[in-house]
């Protein structure tokens, strides 16, 4: 499982790089990369303003983090799913100003680069996620591929799993690769959301009791 932290946009509301707002004193794309690593060992961050400066940031306070002692735990978990240790690629989208859409089928392209089993989508402005619904996510995911009956099938087998909270759909988002290169080449969809709906065979739901997926902050007031 590979995921996608989407941190490219110009944080227009919030007035100030939403990827290095900080959280219980960490920053939300440090964040949002330990949440996925919680399920994912590979981690693509896709950035795009201020890249320069968000990269060398978030490099930075990982490396306080390791130093301190702070990562272990995340490593323990990789090396529970037997991978030596966690990977993050800081990838620059230059056309980010096109829109989260545009900036979600480049980190998609990413990840197929690395060839997952499944992939998990999650905007940087959704600070507060359980580890769990990652988790479970992930999980359902891998549950979902292994029961296609056949390499082909599963080749083709276009499905996104999207948590659910009291109705209301959040992040972070699975997808198969097959409905990821599906999503990652269409041209006509207006948003992500959209792309899934037009692309995907089956979509699923699962409802947590986690109201982190629905939280999407986008001021400094939030």
């Amino acid at each position: 499982m590979v995921g996608v932290l989407l941190a490219a946009g110009g944080s227009t509301r919030m007035g100030s790089s939403k990827p290095l707002r900080r959280e219980r004193g960490v920053s939300y794309l440090v964040l949002g990369v330990r949440h996925l690593w919680t399920a994912c060992t590979t981690v693509v961050a896709v950035l795009g303003a201020d890249a320069a400066r968000v990269r060398r940031t978030a490099e930075e306070e990982f490396q306080r983090l390791l130093e301190s002692g702070a990562l272990n735990p995340d490593l323990a978990v990789a090396h529970r799913h037997s991978a030596a240790g966690l990977e993050l690629h800081f990838e620059t989208h230059r056309a980010w100003k096109k829109g989260m859409l545009s900036s979600a089928q480049a980190g998609l392209e990413w990840a197929l680069a690395h060839k997952p089993d499944g992939i998990l989508v999650l905007p940087v402005d959704h600070p507060a996620v359980h580890a769990a619904t990652v988790m479970q996510l992930a999980s359902l995911m891998a549950e979902a591929v292994k029961s296609s009956r056949s390499p082909a099938e599963r080749k083709r087998f276009a499905y996104a799993l999207v948590p659910r909270y009291r109705g209301h759909r959040g992040h972070p988002v699975a997808m198969t690769p097959a409905l990821a290169r599906a999503v990652a080449a269409d041209k006509k969809a207006e948003h992500l959301s959209d792309a899934i709906k037009r692309n995907a065979r089956l979509v699923g739901y699962l409802d947590v009791d986690d109201p982190g997926v629905v939280r999407n902050v986008n001021r400094t007031t939030d």
